[in-house]
């Protein structure tokens, strides 16, 4: 019998990031594959939201702290990842919360974080993340980090929080974690 890690490891989905433009796969063992397509040499530009963050510092789940610190470490390197305003104050309040980070060291990770595309919503964007609540259900600030994920052009949105494989405005919902 496997060890209860490699098990583990093995029920949720793999993530393969190619290169050479062959393309982002996200694919679940079982069965379901999405594809996401880049321009050659890139990644798709991809939004992380504050899940994907907190994940790579929480040492309780080794197999969503690899996956969510190898595409971190993707994105950056790609120049592809985009956050917002919105997910730094989130991942800063959460890790503060529910690790009991040390203030600075928190700091020190918004500012790594901050490497990324940073997105400012603005009176626009907060109206029309209202408008995607009102139409989709989604909760206010899910609808915000949607907006956002549009507005900057991002063709991935990585989150635990939304209904995966969903495309609202373009834009492709992926849970990482599946």
């Amino acid at each position: 019998m496997a060890p209860v890690s490699d098990r583990k490891a093995r029920s949720r989905h793999s993530l393969t990031l190619a290169g050479a433009g062959e393309g982002v796969i996200v694919q679940r063992r079982t069965s379901e594959v999405t594809r996401i397509e880049a321009a050659p040499g890139r990644s798709p530009r991809t939004f992380l939201d504050t899940n994907i963050l907190v994940y790579a510092d929480d040492t309780s789940d080794p197999v969503k702290q690899k996956t969510a610190a190898a595409l971190i470490l993707h994105h950056m390197q790609q120049r592809s990842g985009v956050v917002s305003t919105q997910v730094l104050q989130e991942y800063f309040v959460a890790v503060k919360r529910k690790f009991k980070a040390d203030s600075a060291r928190a700091k020190e990770k918004v500012e790594l974080y901050a490497a990324f595309e940073v997105a400012r919503p603005d009176l626009s964007d907060i109206l029309a993340a209202i408008d995607l609540h009102r139409l989709h259900g989604f909760s206010y600030w899910d609808a915000l980090v949607l907006r956002m994920a549009k507005q900057t052009g991002c063709r991935i949105l990585l989150t635990e929080d939304m209904q995966h494989g969903r495309e609202i405005d373009e834009v492709k919902i992926v849970n990482p974690f599946l």
